[in-house]
């Protein structure tokens, strides 16, 4: 694994990008990629923190709404997440 996932600090902007927290702050950043990621910022969270981290955080989250979660559980079961 490498130290950090490839997402763009515009899906984190209040918080300080240089020294963020990806391990610790995993949940928010699975919750910004599913409510404004694209395609690559999925394929990265899924290469990252892996489906299990994903489905249990968008269960966990209070600030996904019922059709984020719906389609974030679809999408990381899909194979569109895994396939190139």
């Amino acid at each position: 694994m490498q130290d950090k996932p490839n997402i763009p600090a515009r899906l984190l902007w209040e918080y300080d990008y240089e020294n963020f927290h990806w391990d610790r702050s995993y949940k928010i950043v699975i919750e910004r990629v599913v409510q404004l990621g694209d395609i690559e910022e999925w394929k990265e969270i899924f290469r990252f923190y892996g489906k299990e981290k994903i489905l249990e955080t968008i269960e966990w989250s209070k600030q996904l709404d019922a059709r984020d979660k719906k389609f974030g559980r679809f999408f990381v079961n899909s194979d569109l997440v895994t396939s190139d």
